[in-house]
C-alpha cells in the first residue's frame, strides 16, 4: 500500500521546503527554480534539490528523462499547493495528447468512481490503440488518479497507446470489495466504449503502485471470480480481464503480511488494511482473503510482472516473492524484478521503467523481449 506519507506527504515536505521555510517563503515558481539551478543550464539535476527534497526527484520529473524543467517544477509546485489545501490535482497535459477527464465508469455521480482517457492527437496506425490503464496508491486511504496520470504521457504521446487513469472509493467511503468493483466496472467500461474511440478491447494492460499494486494484481487473478465482479455501470456484458500486470510493491496475501518486519503493525485494527476490510485482519480472514490476489491465481491468469525493493518499509518484500511463487507455480508467466536496497517506490534506476515498457510492448503490441526474474540495483550504474 502507498502509505500518506509516499506521495501526499512527499507533496507536504516540497510544500514546506519551498512554499513555508524562511529561505523560499512567497518566491514564485520560476524565481525558486532560477535559485537552484546553479549552473543556470536551464533545467535542475537530482543534485541541485535540497536535501530532504531531493528523494522526491521522480515525481517532478514527469517525462521520466532525468532533469527537471521549469514547466514541471511549476507543475509540480501547484500540485503541491493543491494537495496541501485538498483541491484536486489538475496536471498539465502534453499538446499531443487529447484529454477527456472525469469521466464517470459506473453510472453514479461519486467523484472517485471516475477515469480520465488520454488519447494520442497523431496516431502510428489506424488500427485500435492497446489501453495502458494506471492506478494510484495511497493506502486505499488517499491518493488520486490525477497523480499518475502524467505516468502515461509517455506512452500516449508516442502514438501507439491510449491511457486510462482510474478512480476508485477510498476506504472511508466504502470497505472490501468495493475497490475491486470500481476498478472492474472501469475495465468493463473501457471494452464498451472500445469502437467509440477506437481502442482494442483485447489489448488493455494494468499498471498500479502499492496499494495500486494491489488492485491491478487483482484484476489479473481475480479475473473471472463473480463474487468481486460487482454490477456497476452499464457494461455487465463485457468481461472485466486484462491482458497483463505490471505490480509495483502491491500487498499480496492480507493473511501473511503481519509476519515480516515492517514499519506498520498490518494486523493491528488501525492499519490500512483494517480500515480497508472494515476490522483487524486477524478477525476478518475470510474476507482478507478474499482482498488477496495470491488466493485467486489460476493457470489462465495473465502475464505479470513484480517490481519490489528489498528494503520497503511498508509493503514486506516477501509478498512480491509469495506472488511469484503462487503464478509460477501455476504455469502463469511472471518476472519479478528485484530493487536492491529499493524503498516503498522511488527507484532511480531508468532500466527498471526500461524494463516496464518492453513489457507492455510485447504484450501489448508484439515486439520481441524475454523476461525473467532480476535484481537491479535502486541507483543507475
Amino acid at each position: 500500500m502507498m502509505h500518506r506519507r509516499f506521495f501526499a506527504a512527499g507533496l507536504l515536505t516540497v510544500v514546506m521546503l519551498f512554499t513555508a521555510g524562511t529561505l523560499f517563503a512567497e518566491v514564485a515558481p520560476r524565481e525558486m527554480f532560477n535559485r537552484l539551478d546553479r549552473n543556470q543550464d536551464g533545467k535542475l539535476t537530482r543534485e541541485e534539490l535540497p536535501p530532504a527534497a531531493e528523494k522526491n526527484f521522480d515525481m517532478i520529473d514527469a517525462d521520466k528523462n532525468g532533469a527537471i524543467t521549469v514547466e514541471e517544477f511549476v507543475e509540480f509546485r501547484t500540485r503541491a499547493r493543491q494537495a496541501a489545501s485538498g483541491a484536486p490535482q489538475q496536471p498539465r497535459i502534453p499538446e499531443s495528447i487529447q484529454a477527456e477527464l472525469d469521466i464517470p465508469y459506473a453510472g453514479t455521480d461519486h467523484p472517485r468512481q471516475r477515469l480520465d482517457l488520454l488519447l494520442p492527437k497523431a496516431r502510428s496506425s489506424d488500427k485500435p490503440l492497446p489501453v495502458v490503464v494506471a492506478i494510484h496508491g495511497g493506502a486505499w486511504m488517499g491518493g488520486d488518479r490525477r497523480q499518475v496520470l502524467p505516468r502515461l504521457f509517455p506512452y500516449v504521446a508516442g502514438g501507439q497507446y491510449a491511457g486510462v487513469s482510474i478512480g476508485y472509493r477510498l476506504s472511508q467511503d466504502a470497505i472490501w470489495p468495493a475497490q475491486i468493483h470500481d476498478c472492474k466496472a472501469a475495465i468493463r467500461w473501457i471494452r464498451g466504449n472500445a469502437k467509440k474511440y477506437n481502442l482494442d478491447p483485447d489489448k488493455i494492460g494494468v499498471i498500479g503502485w502499492s496499494a495500486g499494486g494491489h488492485l491491478v494484481a487483482m484484476l489479473g487473478t481475480a479475473g473471472n471470480v463473480k463474487d468481486l465482479e460487482g454490477d456497476l455501470g452499464d457494461f455487465d456484458d463485457q468481461s472485466s480481464r486484462v491482458t497483463c500486470v505490471v505490480d509495483f510493491f502491491g500487498p499480496a496475501d492480507m493473511l501473511t503480511i503481519g509476519d515480516y518486519p515492517s514499519q506498520m503493525k498490518h494486523f493491528s485494527p488501525d492499519a490500512p488494511e483494517a480500515k480497508l476490510l472494515g476490522g483487524a485482519i486477524p478477525e476478518n480472514k475470510d474476507k482478507a482473503r478474499s482482498a488477496s490476489p495470491v488466493a485467486f491465481v489460476s493457470e489462465d491468469d495473465p502475464a505479470f510482472l513484480i517490481v519490489h525493493g528489498t528494503r520497503d518499509p511498508l509493503v514486506p518484500y516477501e509478498q512480491s516473492v509469495a506472488l511469484r511463487d503462487a503464478l509460477r507455480k501455476a504455469g502463469v508467466p511472471v518476472a519479478l524484478i528485484t530493487v536492491e536496497d529499493g524503498g516503498h517506490g522511488g527507484f532511480r534506476n531508468p532500466e527498471i521503467e526500461r524494463r516496464v515498457d518492453a513489457f507492455f510492448d510485447f504484450h501489448l503490441r508484439g515486439t520481441k523481449a524475454e523476461f525473467k526474474d532480476e535484481k537491479l540495483p535502486n541507483e543507475a550504474q
